[in-house]
């Protein structure tokens, strides 16, 4: 089962909204195995962001996600990093479709509820830049037998 990376942005925290996030990634089937608050740096987020690093609004979003502590979340499930990437919606809120949570929650570009890893590669590599290996649960779920098949698990 794949694990991916969710970062709960500042303004989703400041709304209020970091349990309905949450609730729609578990009511999804997906299983939380690692869950903090913490906060980004410049250093954390030069790295994290190194590809738009070079654009003029870079600073504008390093200033957006350092407005207060974010929430980092490992979730594991079958394909996650796509069903997470396709939940979450497409980066402007504006255009996200409803139902995503960008579509339900966002008006915006910058202000767009979380971050969510776009391919095996960067989930692999943003959850061990946000989490230490101790900081990441394996467990059984004892509930798992209703949310695959048993030929997919």
């Amino acid at each position: 089962m794949e694990k991916t990376l969710v970062i709960i942005k500042p303004g989703t925290i400041q709304r209020g909204l970091i349990g309905e996030v949450i609730r729609r990634f578990e009511q999804k089937g997906l299983q939380l195995c690692g869950l903090k608050m913490v906060q980004l740096t410049d250093e954390i987020l030069s790295e994290h962001y190194a590809h738009i690093a070079h654009k003029p609004f870079f600073g504008r979003i390093k200033a957006a996600m350092e407005a207060c502590p974010v929430i980092v979340v490992c979730l594991k499930g079958l394909g996650a990093v796509q069903v997470v990437h396709n939940m979450a919606g497409v980066t402007n809120g504006r255009e996200a479709a409803m139902g995503t949570i960008r579509g339900d929650y966002s008006m915006s570009m910058q202000w767009n509820i979380i971050h969510t890893s776009d391919s095996l590669e960067s989930a692999e590599t943003e959850l061990l830049r946000f989490f230490k290996p101790e900081e990441i649960f394996d467990y059984k779920q004892s509930y798992i037998e209703y949310i695959y098949s048993t030929d997919e698990v």
